[in-house]
């Protein structure tokens, strides 16, 4: 059974930073591209980055390049997400994403796999 299991969210003030964790289990982690989406209520999930295989490729949505990080360990099977100078528009639930040969992906639609999400408020 495959699992994705995000952790280290919270509330945090303007500027601040925040590690996001994902965990993945039950599948072949290298065969995966990963990717991280939020989503506030009443809006459609969006693209915040993603990482090929290989972290040959990585992308981000414009609003958090520069201040978000993506990376992975396939030895340990985890991607994480280093949130830096976060602002009050980031506030969202975050999520993890696991994309069978994928070459890291925006759009949501060739994810095979999702984790519950991690929520992540930034106060003003």
């Amino acid at each position: 059974q495959v699992q994705l299991v995000e952790s280290g969210g919270g509330l945090v003030q303007t500027g601040g930073s925040l590690k996001l964790s994902c965990a993945a289990s039950g599948l072949t982690f290298r065969n995966y591209a990963m990717g991280w989406f939020r989503q506030t209520p009443g809006k459609e999930r969006e693209f915040v980055a993603a990482i090929s295989w290989d972290s040959g490729r990585i992308i981000y949505t414009a609003t958090v390049k520069g201040r978000f990080t993506i990376s992975r360990d396939n030895a340990k099977n985890t991607v994480a997400l280093q949130m830096n100078s976060l602002k009050p528009d980031d506030t969202a639930v975050y999520y993890c994403a696991a994309d069978f040969l994928g070459g890291g992906n925006s759009d949501s639609a060739p994810y095979d796999y999702w984790g519950q999400g991690t929520q992540v408020t930034v106060s003003s």
